[in-house]
Parts: structure tokens; sequence; C-alpha cells
């Protein structure tokens, strides 16, 4: 009854942490707890025994029973929650261990959630390094529930704190010994870790681990990660105490003063594969005989050696070395007459920027200008333009900016056109905004291409512009823009809405005004300087006051007069002394021309004026004792010395309210002058358009109009050409019918009178010859004997040796006499024979011998 009786709660905390009853070490976990919570701050003594006595906190975690575990691991969380960074860093080596092997596979689930919570707290505190190095300890554990409730709590800690916070790197080259262990919930949990990376890292995480999986394995992460793609970029959703007093800090600061500091801090970069990948030594891998294959005359083993190299240089991040060789034989490269060799050392380059990042940056002088000039072929056009954007990437927009603009003037229109397109890309992904100067040349060959004879120059002109004033907005464009006529405008504002660009133009804040407060301020310390103790040196010099601190009421005559004696001679007009003669008191006559030396005068405080002596006659030797009598017995005017009143400065605010009213107002007048001359001048040109095409049209009528004239013209005349040879040839069928009514008495049949050649048609078409080439003997032969056969006796005539004994001998028609040439030269006008039909007979026998020996000879022709 004695023990059940004792009270526990007097003894120390770390008795009672030790203590063999769990009951009684359940209640001082829940008394440490509540005790922390009542601390004003970090620096409480009640913290100093945890905190150097770190056993306490292993103990608690590793408590035997499960109640008293539970609130130990509540105490542990309450403990680094107001115990600060210190408190963290002194108990995080006793504890992860136990937490990540009794506290996160707890069957209680308050435990699992308060263990979670410490872990995070620890985050929280400091940095994730070491925390991260003992649960991923926790992987190689054999229970699978440990391994399991480790891979939950690595997921947790990637979502609330992100990859930025938490290095991604070693989780991931964990991945595949996870999904190769034989526990389902193990295999699970890795897969949401995965997910859960793929959120933060994308495609990026891949080259780490993915070639290790088993193709099974992939394609059911693929499933996964189609239900990520289309989410928002994920946000760290818990900030550590270092980031929560920045974000105080940053509630606290006016917002003007906020704007740079806030963007930078809300745009995040994407990691890249770069940076979670490990750095590969690609010189090594290269084969020993590279230089001597790529000096070889064979274009293919000149591929061959490119291929090697990247093989060996396709890898996410590449060792910095030696490879100016290597970039030399690139450059070198792109002179090659084979198109294949070019290509494959452009997809050399491409992987050796990539791998390379910042550090190929001093290789870019040399490959660049090779690669602009390549440019011309349009066969290379694509891999050339993959190779520029990795390099222009990878060294920067400013860098490549000179080879750029200087390229765009080149006289090969292809090469321009590629080049603008490059410029384009790199204005679209760079993140510097360009500098005023880069603008200045940007805007500048920009402008000019607008005017190229291409359209697709032109557009790639109007597209840049627009893109350069996305990222640095309308008003640092506006110079660049007026000498644009409004067509290419609309063009330009039309890119100008449509581009995506990663940059944006921070212009530096405005200076401000100097304050006037800080100068009224300063004045009221010279009363307090004449209340120094006697025997005390004053100060060497006066700070003089400038011209835009000067109060705006303005100062007694009297003041003014007194603080004029420490200036210089040229400075004696201001006091209202200007006139030459003008007379002081006490004297002598003023000199035409100002003949004293120049003097050095060493300004004194208001204290010191009074015992200043005579300077002698001039200006400068002015009397000045009453001055400064009055100085000294009078205080200074108040107004002069407390700056502007409340009032002023209303008045003054107001006034510059309405001056930004005013200016606000010109610049919509300014704007709308704007918008309707450029209406002016769109209607002008609209009206020049429509008189061009109205002229155009009224000559394109005219020009139809001359062309039917004198096609009505040529048709008239043919109808009288057709009309003239229907005549003729009216005439000639009447004149043929007269001839052979004259020469048979009777008229022709209709097949023979139809036309003029009636004669010839009916003896090609009986005899079956025709007239070629070689000879027209054979139409001549043909025709004759028909005509003789027509016209010359009827069929029961007979012949005896080849004259006509019977009947009445026939007149041959005319054309007869003259296809048989000679034969018709004895016939007289009349018509009556008197030829020789014998010496005809001969003619005809010899010209069939004729016929007979050409046809056996085109018979020999056609058999060679």
């Amino acid at each position: 009854m004695a023990d059940q009786e004792e009270d526990f709660s007097k003894l120390p905390f770390s008795d009672r942490f030790a203590h063999k009853n769990w009951k009684v070490r359940k209640e001082g976990y829940e008394d440490a707890a509540k005790a922390f919570e009542k601390t004003p701050d970090e620096s409480d003594p009640i913290f100093k025994e945890f905190t150097f006595d770190s056993a306490l906190w292993k103990g608690a975690v590793l408590d035997s029973n499960v109640a008293a575990q539970q609130e130990g691991v509540n105490a542990l969380c309450a403990f680094l929650k107001y115990g600060g960074p210190q408190a963290c860093t002194r108990s995080r080596n006793a504890t992860i261990t136990p937490l990540v092997e009794k506290g996160l596979p707890s069957v209680k689930v308050i435990t699992k959630q308060s263990s979670l919570e410490a872990l995070l707290l620890y985050v929280e505190l400091d940095k994730a390094d070491p925390i991260l190095d003992d649960l991923l300890a926790g992987l190689s554990n054999k229970q699978p529930k440990i391994v399991a409730s480790t891979l939950t709590a690595l997921t947790a800690l990637y979502h609330a704190y992100g990859v930025k916070i938490v290095e991604p790197k070693p989780a991931l080259k964990s991945l595949p010994k996870v999904f190769g262990h034989a526990d389902k919930n193990v295999r699970a949990e890795g897969s949401n870790l995965a997910v859960e990376l793929y959120r933060w890292l994308r495609e990026a995480m891949k080259p780490l681990f993915w070639e290790e999986l088993k193709p099974v394995q992939q394609q059911d992460l693929e499933k996964l990660f189609e239900g990520v793609k289309s989410q928002p970029p994920p946000k760290q959703d818990r900030l550590q105490r270092s980031q929560q007093a920045a974000a105080a800090k940053q509630a606290a600061t006016p917002k003007e003063e906020l704007d740079d500091e806030s963007q930078g801090v809300e745009e995040e970069e994407e990691v890249q594969a770069f940076d979670l990948a490990e750095p590969v030594d690609v010189l090594s891998k290269l084969p020993g005989n590279f230089q001597e294959n790529m000096a070889s005359a064979k274009w293919k083993d000149r591929k061959d050696a490119l291929d090697a190299l990247h093989e060996a240089a396709n890898t996410p991040r590449i060792k910095d070395g030696h490879f100016d060789d290597t970039i030399a034989v690139l450059a070198k490269s792109m002179k090659d007459a084979n198109v294949q060799v070019v290509i494959t050392a452009a997809h050399c380059l491409d992987v050796l920027a990539k791998g390379l990042q910042r550090s190929f940056a001093k290789h870019r002088s040399r490959i660049m200008p090779p690669m602009l000039e390549r440019l011309k072929d349009k066969k290379l056009a694509d891999p050339l333009g993959s190779a520029l954007d990795s390099v222009v990437a990878s060294s920067g927009l400013s860098e490549n900016m000179e080879d750029i603009v200087e390229f765009l003037k080149h006289k090969n229109p292809q090469v321009k056109a590629e080049t603008l397109k490059l410029l384009i890309r790199s204005l679209r992904n760079t993140r510097e905004a360009p500098s005023k100067e880069e603008t200045k040349s940007i805007a500048g060959v920009a402008t000019k291409l607008l005017t190229e004879s291409t359209e697709a120059t032109r557009n790639g002109g109007a597209e840049v512009l627009g893109t350069l004033m996305k990222i640095m907005g309308e008003r640092a464009m506006a110079p660049y823009m007026d000498t644009v006529d409004n067509i290419r405008k609309d063009k330009i504002k039309e890119y100008y809405e449509s581009a995506v660009v990663k940059a944006k133009d921070k212009p530096k804040p405005a200076p401000q005004p100097p304050k006037t407060v800080s100068a009224s301020q300063k004045r009221p310390a010279a009363p307090g300087a004449r209340k120094t103790a006697p025997g005390m040196k004053p100060p060497a010099k006066r700070p003089s006051t400038p011209q835009s601190e000067k109060p705006l009421t303005s100062p007694a005559p009297k003041a003014a007069t007194g603080k004029s004696i420490p200036s210089k001679l040229s400075g004696l007009p201001k006091s209202g002394l200007a006139g030459p003669k003008s007379r002081l008191p006490g004297a002598g006559p003023v000199p035409s021309k100002l003949t004293s030396p120049r003097r050095t005068i060493t300004p004194h405080s208001d204290e010191d004026l009074a015992p200043v002596p005579k300077l002698g006659r001039g200006l400068a030797g002015r009397p000045l004792g009453k001055p400064v009598a009055a100085a000294t017995s009078s205080p200074p005017p108040t107004t002069h010395q407390a700056g502007p009143s409340a009032a002023d400065i209303a008045k003054l605010e107001e006034l510059r309210a309405e001056k930004d009213r005013l200016a606000r107002s010109h610049e919509d007048l300014r704007a709308d002058k704007q918008k309707l001359t450029s209406q002016i001048h769109e209607l002008r040109n609209h009206n020049a358009q429509l008189i061009e095409d109205h002229t155009r049209d009224v000559l394109s009528i005219k020009a139809k109009e001359t062309q039917l004239v004198r096609a009505r013209s040529d048709a008239e005349a043919a109808e009288s050409t057709v009309q003239r040879l229907q005549r003729e040839n009216e005439r000639l069928k009447r004149e043929l019918n007269r001839a052979v009514r004259q020469s048979t008495g009777s008229p022709l049949s209709s097949a023979t009178a139809d036309d003029g050649m009636g004669i010839y048609r009916d003896s090609a078409s009986s005899n079956g010859t025709r007239y070629n080439q070689h000879s027209g003997i054979e139409r001549l032969n043909s025709s004759a004997s028909n005509r003789r056969s027509n016209y010359l006796g009827s069929p029961s005539e007979e012949k005896e040796n080849g004259v006509f004994t019977g009947g009445e001998k026939a007149q041959p028609p005319p054309s007869f006499r003259e296809d048989v040439g000679s034969g018709g030269e004895n016939v007289d006008e009349g018509g009556k024979p008197v030829e020789n039909w014998r010496r005809a007979t001969e003619v005809t026998n010899q010209l069939k011998a004729r016929i007979e020996q050409m046809k056996a000879k085109q018979g020999l022709q056609r058999q060679r």
C-alpha cells in the first residue's frame, strides 16, 4: 500500500523515464509533454536535461509497453516542437533508428502517426540528409513490415517537403531492390513511392533505375504514372523553420520591395535528369583509333568513329575533361561532304552539350559558326537545329547572341531562315531576359527582316518581335515599334499574345527621391553645437545642405546674410548685393573690378561667426558685427529648421496626385490619338488598295475588249477567205466539168465530178499505189495507165504493138498531158490526137521497168 500511495511526480524526469513501472513511465512522458508546451521559448531550463541526455528519448521510443510507448513518442514530438533546432540535433542520433524499427511498424495507429510526425519535425528543424540515411538503412531490414513502414515514411517525407529538401537519388537507386522484394506489401509501398517521386521529377527520374526493372514492372508503373501526368506540378506542403522565418519576413516587408524576390521564390525550376545522374567519364570509353578513323579518307570509317562517340556520350551527365580535340574534330566534320557524317556529328554535339551543360560553354565559340554555316543544306536542318538548341541551352542565349545576330544577316536564305527559327526557340526557352543592348540588337535585325521578300522570313521577324515583347514588355519594345506599319504591328501583336516564354524581364526599381526628413533632422543639430562646453574644438568643416533638401519656406533675410559668409566670392550676388554701385555701411567705394586675391576660407559653425575680423575693403570687407549680433542674440526661426509643415506636405502630395492623374490622362489621350492615327493609315491604305484594284480591273476590261475586237476582225477575215476559196472551188469545178464535156462530150458521173481531184482519187483507189519521197513515178504510172483506160477507148478495143486500132481515138485531158510529160507535147489546142502512141507506149514501158527496179531495191533494203 505504501508503494501505491507513493507520489512519483516529485521524482526527476530522468528517474521517471527509467522507472521499472510502466505506469510511472507513462505518467512521466505525459507530464514532460505538458511541461514542454508551457515553456516560453527554446531556452527554458527544462530542455537542458533532455538535450544532454539523449538516451532518455531512446528508451521512451523503445518502451516495451505499447501504451507507454505511445506517450513517449508524443513527448518526443512535443520536445522537438518546442525545443527548437538544438533539441533536434542532440537527439536524432539516438531516436531515428528506434523510430524506424519500433515506432513506424507499431500495432497502434497513434504511435505510427506520432513516429511519422517526429520524423517530419526532424526534417523541419534542420536538414533531411541524416534522417534519409537512417530510413534507407531500414530498407535492408529482414522484417517486411519494417521495410513497408519505412517506404511509407519516405513517401510522406517527399510528399511534405519535395525533392528540393529531401534528396531523391538515394531513394531512386533503391527502387529496383524494392520491386524485387518477395512481400507484396513492400512492392505496393514501393509503387506508391515511385508515383510520388514521379509527381516531382517526371521523366527525369527514369535514367537512374528504369533499365534495371523488368518489362512487366515498367508497364505496371507506366499505368500508375498515367494518372499523375495530368496533375499540375506539386508544391511543398510543409515548410522548414528557415523557410517559415523567410515567409514571415516577406509578409512583413512591403509588397513593392518584395516583387523581385518573391518572383524568384515562386518560380522553381524543374528537376532535370542531369541533376540526378552521376557523371560518366566519356573520354575513357572512346576507342584508341578514334582520331585515326576521323582522319580516314573513307566516309564509312569516319561515321563508325562518330557512332562510337555518340554511344559513349549518350548519358544524362558527362564528367568534364579535355574535350578540345574532340570538339575540333566535330567542328571539322561540319564541313564533311558526306551527309551521314554531318548528321552523326550533330547528334554527338547534341548529347555532349546536354551531358556537359555549363562545362560545354567554353567550346561554344569553336563549334557554333560551322554549325550555323552548314544550315544551308535543307537535309541537315533538323539534326543541326536540335544540336544548336542544346548548345544554346548549355551556354546561354547571351553568349550566342553575337553569332546568331550575325548569321541573321547571311546572304543564303536557308541559313537566315533556320537561324531565325533558332532565335525564336531560344527566346522561348531562355530563363534569363536579354539585356538592353541585346534587346536593341535583336529588335534591330528583326525589324529589318520584316521587309524581306519571302513571306516566311517576314513572319519569322514578326514572331521574334512578338516573343521579345512577351519577355521585355510592351513599354520596353515601344521605341522599336514606332517604325513598323500598322499591318505588321497587328501581326506582331498576334505573336505576342500567343507566345509562351519562361523568362520575364524584372526591371530594377526606380531610385526613390531623396528624403527631406533626413535633411530637416540634421538641421536642429546646430543649436546643440552652441551649447557645447567652452574649450571644445569646433568641427573643421560644416556639411553643406544640398539644394534639393532646402525647406519649402524661405528663410529670414538676416539668417541668409549670416550663412553667406563661408561661401566663395562667386556666391555673393545671391545674398542681395549683386549691384556693382551698392555701398556697404562703413566700407569704402566699391571698385569697378574685383581685384582682391582669392582667399581660402574655412567654413565654421554658427557659434564662430562673431569673432570673425574684417577682411579689408571691397565686397569682402563689409562689417559683420551687426548681423552676427543679431544672429547670436535671437534664436534661429523654427520654420527654417523644422522643415515643411504637415499642410505643405499634404498639399505637395495632392499636387503629385494631380500630376499623376494628368500624366495618365495624357497617356490615354496619346494612346487614343495613336489609335485614331493608325485607323486613318489603315483606311488610307485600304482606299489606295481599292483604287489600285479598280485601275487594274479597268485595264483588264480594256485589254479584253481589244482582244475581242481583234478576234472579230480575224473572224471576219477568215470568213471572207473561206468565201473566196468556196468561190474559187466552184469556179474550178465548173472549169473541170467544161473540160471534161469538151473531151468526152458527156458529163462526168457524180462519183467523178464531185471535186476537181476526183480523177486522181479514182486512179489511186483503183491501183492502190502512192507517191513516196523516193520517187513520184508510181503515181505517174498508175494515173497515166488508168486515164488511158478510162478516156482513150472502150474495153472492146484491142491494142496492137501499143497502138489502138479500133474505134475513134479519144483526146486525153490536160491533166494527163501534164503527167506523161513529153508524151503530150504533140497534141494541138483543138484536142485532136496527133501524137505518136507508140512512143507513149515505150515511155510507159520504161517507167514500169523503173518502177520494178525501185520496188526490188526497196525490198532488199527492208530485208537488210
